[in-house]
């Protein structure tokens, strides 16, 4: 069976996305092709976590830090540099995620049976998606009620508070 190429997507500082073709060759060996240019590479694994690497003849020391973003920090030659590295599978993911968007009226419902105790909005009022709404307290737990989507409070159904039954409408965003 033939070794497997993996394609990913490279973005540095928000450049240009670079596509990035990796095949496994055996013994620590690669073929990878940058923006379609085929370089040969040998790397190796330190004990420490960093990776020694021969490219096209020249020798780096290169460390990988995951952060919390997403992106690697990538530590070469003493210079720091933040990358977006995704592969297919993931790209496909993002472009799935980004096609969903809450269109039209949006109701915000209660969801479970519970107590209003902070009403963060008033009609009229633009937000965000991910903009806190209403907070409902059930069974000694704080929730709160985010937006579905950016837009403007349409209305707001409930009070601080209010007893709330589950499913009941508290705000609506357009």
């Amino acid at each position: 069976m033939a070794p497997k190429t993996t394609r990913y997507v490279a973005t540095v500082k928000g450049q240009a996305a670079r596509t990035l073709d990796v095949e496994p060759l055996g013994n620590g060996r690669y073929a990878v092709s940058l923006d379609g240019v085929r370089h040969t590479l040998d790397a190796v694994v330190l004990p420490h976590g960093a990776v020694s690497m021969l490219a096209d003849g020249e020798s780096y020391a290169v460390e990988f830090e995951p952060q919390k973003d997403g992106q690697v920090a990538v530590l070469v030659k003493g210079q720091v540099t933040r990358v977006d590295i995704a592969d297919e599978r993931k790209l496909r993911l993002r472009a799935a995620s980004a096609g969903f968007t809450a269109e039209g009226k949006q109701e915000i419902l209660a969801p479970m049976p519970g107590k209003v105790v902070r009403v963060l909005v008033k009609p009229g009022d633009t937000v965000t998606e991910g903009q806190g709404l209403v907070v409902v307290e059930a069974m000694k737990m704080e929730n709160e009620l985010k937006s579905p989507k950016a837009g403007t409070v349409l209305s707001v159904h409930t009070s601080e508070g209010t007893a709330v039954e589950n499913g009941a409408k508290l705000v609506v965003v357009e």
